[in-house]
């Protein structure tokens, strides 16, 4: 694959920074929908991960998608490591977890298609060689010590850099996994609005998309364990950032806090330079030690706009990242939810209701309540739960107002059935696992392996 990296324009000064983001915003019908979510791959007779080479293992399955479905194969060296096609990517998280990164598409109906068949691939592909995959935020049986790292450059910075910041962040690398969706803004002050609305409301999605109750065959005390992994990552680029919700947010306030966050690496003729630490300000200034007299290129602040991991980041469109990995019909209501709120203006400013008068303080506490209670935790004299269902209704609202139907007249409300569940039960996902833990299961998780097997 041709290192289309090297090419990249150089950047001159922080406004090419803040032009290069701006220019994410589009009218209105020209908004769309990528949706990404991670699963683990695992052996039928161990239920251990797969290793990257051999008979069974990551290598296998990518290459098998290629050669079966016609993707396109992406290398670092000589190693298969990405996988492209008709807009939408394949790709490898440190510990072997398969990513789709989907197409920017129109409607929940498109992208929820585009799950299906994904899925039915990786179904047709994994059966016969004994493997599966499984939807959950965090790996309930396998320890550290299980985990094969992938032979990803960028991967092995980061693994060495990560513990000097944080306890969980080889954790959160290599045994946790997600649901995302990425959508779009039409202007600066739409990005503001969507993205404190989203940043407030992203701890309701972790409550409702729980599904990591358990570490190494053991309840751990939590619903989304994955969330928690996040707040021992590094408080440099992880969390709920407060500027957001401060009078001046802006493209260009975004473009500092990311000059602020230290580097991971820098990409060149196919190698990633370790510059772990290391100011992209002083980048920007051409000086960096490991390239004195360098500056950036666009390519160089696209990777570093992914190396920051607060609640809903930024790039030229916004990614809400609160949710667990989860079910196949979870997949496709992470993004009915957030096109819900946020793609309908109505809807947006009934979100924003619902959270404008909370403080910072409001938001740190939902922040570590969260993946402990789920549903139960509290804020500002409500229960998440109650506020989850008035959340719901507006997202309803909102897709009904986007009036896209499938080919039977459906609209995109269909998708958020499994939250409405949730929400009527007071069950997520971690909770009705953990029942069946301590009762039909006989407190193990293996049963999680084939009853929740894609």
């Amino acid at each position: 694959m041709a290192d289309s990296k090297a090419v990249s324009p150089e950047v001159t000064s922080k406004d090419d920074l803040i032009d290069y983001i701006a220019s994410g915003c589009s009218p209105k019908e020209d908004w769309r929908i990528g949706t990404e979510h991670e699963k683990f791959v695992y052996c039928d007779q161990t239920l251990e991960p797969l290793p990257y080479f051999g008979e069974k293992s990551i290598q296998r399955v990518l290459t098998e998608l290629q050669q079966r479905f016609g993707w396109n194969p992406g290398y670092e060296g000589e190693n298969i490591i990405a996988l492209t096609k008709d807009g939408a990517s394949v790709t490898l998280e440190p510990g072997g977890q398969l990513e789709l990164s989907g197409a920017p598409l129109e409607t929940l109906h498109q992208t929820c298609k585009e799950t299906h068949e994904h899925l039915k691939q990786v179904k047709e592909i994994a059966g016969p060689l004994g493997i599966h995959m499984l939807g959950m935020g965090f790996t309930p049986r396998w320890g550290q010590d299980k985990v094969i790292w992938m032979p990803k450059g960028r991967y092995k910075i980061m693994r060495e850099y990560m513990p000097t910041r944080g306890a969980l962040g080889t954790t959160m690398m290599t045994r946790t996994c997600t649901v995302q969706v990425n959508l779009d803004f039409a202007n600066e002050a739409d990005m503001v609005q969507k993205f404190r609305t989203s940043l407030a409301l992203q701890p309701i999605a972790t409550a409702l998309f729980a599904n990591s109750p358990f570490t190494e065959g053991k309840p751990n005390g939590f619903q989304s364990y994955r969330s928690h992994t996040w707040t021992d990552t590094d408080p440099d680029r992880c969390g709920v950032p407060s500027f957001v919700f401060e009078e001046g947010m802006s493209f260009e306030r975004y473009v500092d806090y990311m000059l602020d966050v230290p580097m991971y690496f820098v990409y060149r003729d196919g190698q990633y330079l370790d510059a772990s630490g290391k100011s992209f300000r002083d980048y920007l200034k051409g000086e960096l030690d490991i390239l004195p007299g360098q500056r950036p290129t666009y390519q160089d602040w696209e990777d570093h706009l992914t190396t920051a991991f607060p609640e809903v980041r930024m790039k030229k469109y916004l990614e809400m990242r609160g949710a667990d990995g989860g079910p196949w019909k979870n997949i496709c209501a992470l993004p009915a939810l957030w096109v819900g709120l946020l793609y309908d203006e109505d809807a947006l400013d009934a979100a924003w209701d619902l959270v404008k008068n909370w403080t910072q303080e409001d938001h740190d506490h939902l922040r570590r309540e969260v993946p402990r209670s789920a549903l139960n935790a509290e804020v500002a004299g409500q229960k998440v739960h109650d506020i989850a269902r008035e959340v719901l209704k507006i997202a309803d609202n909102g897709l009904r107002n986007r009036a896209k139907t499938d080919s039977l007249g459906q609209d995109e409300t269909q998708f958020l059935a499994p939250l409405h569940e949730i929400v009527r039960t007071g069950k997520t996902e971690a909770q009705i696992k953990l029942d069946r833990y301590h009762s039909e299961w006989h407190e193990s998780v293996d049963p999680i392996f084939t009853e929740y097997a894609y």
